[in-house]
């Protein structure tokens, strides 16, 4: 009964190898893409750090990311303003994460395969296991890396964000308050 419950553990990581290693090759890529993606975002806010200081709630400005949800969802409050931030973040934290345990797995699939190669004295299945284990987390370590500096550059730019969000929300309900009050004390005027 035990032999049947291994062999049949063995036989679904065994399977599990080709999907890991897949999403491995995913998350490395990814990794690219989203240094990629921060390098063109900060080129843009220098580019427009002049524009964005100067900037209405209503104007998108390209790299800031906040301003311009707040340019398209002007009825958003600072609550909705931190949940896109957190949006903004949640894959690139989950990547950063995840990448890391996938590297396991695809050292540990092999191991099993490269245990037994070495019982049978199998020294070249021993070399192909092992190259495919350490293959699989070096890839998955440097995606994790990737990420990790990534969501590090945009996690301070939405904070920074967030506070000029915050000042200007303030602002603009200071702003409006004055004219609400008025409208309330001249239907009062009028009731009396």
């Amino acid at each position: 009964m035990i032999s049947s419950i291994e062999f049949f553990m063995y036989r679904i990581s065994d399977l599990l190898l080709a999907p890991v290693l897949l999403a491995i090759l995913f998350v490395f890529f990814f990794g690219f893409y989203s240094l990629g993606q921060v390098a063109m975002q900060a080129v843009q806010r220098k580019k427009n750090k002049a524009a964005f200081q100067h900037a209405k709630m209503k104007q998108p400005v390209a790299g800031y990311e906040l301003q311009n949800f707040q340019a398209v969802n002007l009825k958003a409050d600072f609550d909705a303003v931190e949940v896109f931030a957190f949006k903004r973040l949640e894959f690139l934290k989950l990547v950063t994460k995840v990448a890391p345990m996938l590297g396991l797995i695809a050292t540990m699939i092999p191991m099993g395969p490269a245990l037994k190669s070495l019982a049978d004295g199998n020294i070249q299945g021993i070399s192909e296991n092992l190259s495919i284990a350490f293959a699989g987390v070096i890839f998955a370590l440097v995606a994790a890396s990737l990420t990790f500096v990534a969501v590090s550059i945009k996690k301070r730019w939405l904070a920074q964000d967030l506070l000029i969000a915050k000042e200007r929300l303030e602002l603009a309900v200071e702003t409006q308050l004055p004219t609400s009050l008025k409208a309330v004390q001249n239907s009062n005027v009028e009731s009396a």
